[in-house]
């Protein structure tokens, strides 16, 4: 049988990633740095190579046996799993996929589910995340997620980590970051941890350690874009970011931006003190697959102190009331620190969004109904258009102070909010991208709807918290 040649020379960093057998990667690496061609090699190696996968399986189980080894090797699946099903398709990684798996006799590929299907019967295949819900289904042997900055940030914990485990399947996340965003913290997340591989290379390492025509381009590219910059149709932070992974690099059609840029100019994101004399205001977005709360307090001279910023994801109302009163399970002690600090906080009025009114099917009642039953009672958030919101949370953020640390999750969403871009038209739209950062920032617009409600002097005085004690 005549040898199988596959068109792939991995780069050196790619070379780390195919010789390591641990469960969990996270690889960030600069534009063009070849990710998505290394990641599908990885799974396609994985697929057909039965003694590659057999011994990633027994360097994580080491008591395994012949016929439990014979089970995990069944039927196996990897997914590459991109922001959206048109970028999978139109980004290139379906082409990749097809010429590094044609030399290989007998594969198939399905265009219309970009899937490719192996003689041995064991799959690849690109999907998109734009459902989370929808990525409930096989059982993979290997996972990977592609841009991760930009998908669902409840798609890996609620949905695809279980499609892991009855193989126990291994995950890459990798992308380029985009400020301190979910690929930022899971490769810190990793760092020094034994069970993860984690890489992160910025361009002049490449530059130093690559070599080939692709870095030779790659380097003439680097001087193209210093070019740019200098001509002011790049900007600094642009190149920043994707050349050099800055984390503080600006973030391209961001609504708050320039406004956060101000307050740490001014220093008005700091260290807030909370004042135990003023009550603490919330103001709530109740997503489906995530909610996020902003902590306020509001002094007489117009001073408004952001105190602390509480993000939950798939844990639901309930949870999120526990963690008003210090009740959340806590494990390592900055969550133990966390409860204790919430417990002594005194709170004034809760705000939700205009839906909390809706019904829900299954028990007939709103959420605002459900919220009350568990002791909180709220007000709702008048509803305007969208445009409207954002005017007013950036007019009113020139008066908050945040804090630096509490809220640090809260001011991350507000940087990344950003508009969506009409790809046939070249531009930004005034729509905003519906991503991880929404939540937060669909929280903080609330809370500037209902800063300046007309007759706020004449609303009903609602008991707006009841101890932890009548809590069920």
């Amino acid at each position: 049988m005549p040898e199988i040649v596959i068109p792939y020379t991995p780069r050196k960093w790619a070379l780390r990633l195919h010789e390591s057998f641990r469960r969990w990667a996270v690889i960030v690496l600069h534009r063009r740095a070849g990710k998505t061609t290394a990641i599908l090699n990885h799974h396609q190696r994985a697929a057909i190579d039965n003694q590659w996968e057999s011994r990633r399986l027994r360097a994580l189980l080491p008591a395994v046996t012949e016929s439990e080894l014979t089970t995990l090797l069944r039927r196996r699946t990897y997914w590459h799993v991109m922001p959206t099903f048109h970028q999978a398709k139109m980004t290139g990684a379906w082409d990749t996929l097809k010429e590094i798996s044609r030399p290989i006799p007998g594969v198939v590929h399905n265009e219309a589910e970009l899937l490719c299907t192996y003689p041995n019967g064991n799959k690849v295949q690109l999907i998109g995340a734009n459902n989370p819900d929808s990525l409930r289904g096989p059982g993979l042997s290997g996972l990977s997620l592609d841009e991760y900055s930009q998908i669902p940030a409840n798609a890996f914990g609620e949905v695809l980590s279980k499609s892991l485990a009855d193989h126990l399947g291994y995950c890459v996340f990798s992308g380029t970051i985009k400020g301190k965003d979910q690929l930022f913290e899971t490769h810190a997340a990793a760092l020094g941890d034994p069970d993860w591989f984690s890489l992160w290379q910025d361009v002049d390492v490449s530059l130093a350690t690559e070599e080939g025509a692709t870095i030779t381009a790659l380097r003439q590219a680097m001087e193209d874009d210093r070019k740019l910059v200098a001509k002011g149709v790049m900007t600094q932070a642009e190149f920043d970011q994707e050349w050099y992974l800055s984390p503080e690099a600006a973030i391209k059609g961001s609504f708050y931006a320039d406004q956060i840029a101000l307050l740490r100019k001014q220093n008005q994101i700091c260290r807030v003190p909370y004042d135990p004399t003023i009550p603490v205001d919330t103001d709530w977005d109740l997503g489906i697959d995530a909610m996020a709360i902003w902590f306020t307090q509001r002094l007489r001279s117009g001073e408004i102190r952001v105190i602390d910023y509480h993000e939950d994801i798939g844990g639901g109302l309930e949870e999120c009331i526990k963690a008003l009163r210090g009740q959340s399970l806590a494990i390592t002690p900055e969550e133990v620190a966390t409860n204790a600090r919430r417990a002594r906080y005194t709170y004034g009025e809760h705000w939700g969004p205009h839906d909390i009114e809706t019904r829900e099917i299954s028990s007939g009642q709103t959420r605002r109904a459900i919220a009350r039953s568990l002791g909180l009672n709220f007000l709702v958030t008048p509803k305007l258009p969208v445009d409207d919101g954002i005017t007013a949370a950036r007019a009113i953020m020139q008066k908050c102070w945040f804090d630096s640390v509490h809220c640090d999750k809260g001011i991350e969403a507000l940087i990344h909010y950003r508009k969506s871009y009409a790809a046939k038209l070249d531009q930004f739209t005034a729509k905003p991208v519906h991503d991880w950062a929404s939540h937060g920032a669909d929280a903080f617009r609330g809370f500037a709807i209902r800063y300046k409600l007309p007759g706020t002097e004449n609303r009903p005085k609602v008991p707006a918290y009841r101890p932890a004690s009548a809590y069920s």
